[in-house]
């Protein structure tokens, strides 16, 4: 059974932990509605996160993959046409 507390000025309800994770609302931010007689919350969803940096990572490895198999034929060795060596 949940209760209400006073937080300061305000009120909070104090959820029991079995249904919290009964309910998987850990770490969740939520959405308050009144509804007939009551209050329904709901866990707003984030289908997104993460998206961006997942994507920036992908779009790094195809860049590389790509640039790999475009310059797989360059002649990597440290001989100059001349004959001369590099200097490393």
């Amino acid at each position: 059974m949940a209760h209400l507390i006073k937080i300061g000025n305000s009120q909070g309800i104090r959820i029991p932990q079995a249904l919290i994770k009964q309910a998987n609302l850990q770490d969740r931010e939520f959405e308050i509605q009144v509804v007939d007689n009551g209050l329904l919350i709901t866990p707003i969803k984030s289908h997104r996160q993460g998206w961006k940096e997942q994507f920036k990572n992908i779009l790094a490895a195809k860049t590389e993959q790509d640039f790999n198999e475009n310059h797989s034929n360059l002649d990597h060795s440290a001989e100059l046409p001349t004959g001369e060596e590099w200097e490393w």
